[in-house]
């Protein structure tokens, strides 16, 4: 099994285009006799199972998405979210900042609010940014001589900003609904995604 981490990403400039190379490997009529270029020895690659993520489809090369097999994975929901950060980003935060696990607290409500109302995306990396600001902030109070404690969701209006409007949130969040000039009739429209999509290649021997 191979992983190809944020296909979408992949590039065309003046050292390749390694879609093209991604064509042959996809190809189970070349993939047995795949040759490095590099190496130049040839690789039987007939038995890898290729799994790739994305973020989105529409900067995919067409010919390249057509020999996946698209599996669209939902993002996280906001109590998810919730709970991930209390038990892992926190944590996280303050043990890379040398700050006792228990000297500072987020409340369910105050992680919510950080969801709904700093989160521009349903992805968990802007809302641990924010878990880190607000650690980074308590640990100057402790420096200071004051205990940090439990931030209370009042109390986000100063240390964070003013929350993100709607629509700012709202544009960043959705994204157009894609499809092929081949593919049929369109499905939901879909939005980004947290969790990264898989597309996983279509199997070799079909």
């Amino acid at each position: 099994m191979f992983i190809l981490d944020e296909i979408d990403k992949v590039g065309t400039d003046y050292r390749g285009d390694p879609s093209s190379a991604l064509l042959e490997v996809l190809d189970p009529e070349q993939n047995s006799t795949f040759s490095d270029h590099y190496l130049e020895v040839p690789f039987d690659l007939s038995k890898v199972l290729f799994i790739a993520t994305a973020n989105r489809a529409d900067t995919i090369p067409p010919p390249l998405l057509d020999r996946m097999e698209i599996i669209e994975l939902p993002g996280y929901t906001a109590s998810e979210k919730v709970r991930i950060g209390r038990e892992f980003l926190l944590p996280r935060q303050l043990s890379e900042h040398g700050i006792p696990g228990n000297a500072v607290t987020l409340s369910d409500e105050v992680l919510l609010r950080i969801v709904e109302g700093y989160t521009a995306r349903r992805a968990c990396r802007s809302l641990e940014r924010h878990i880190a600001s607000l650690v980074r902030k308590s640990a100057l109070r402790i420096a200071e001589g004051q205990t940090a404690g439990s931030i209370a969701p009042d109390e986000l209006a100063k240390l964070l900003g003013p929350r993100a409007s709607r629509a700012r949130r709202s544009s960043t969040v959705r994204a157009p609904a894609w499809r092929p000039a081949w593919s049929g009739p369109p499905s939901a429209a879909t939005s980004c995604s947290s969790r990264p999509r898989a597309w996983r290649a279509s199997p070799s021997s079909t």
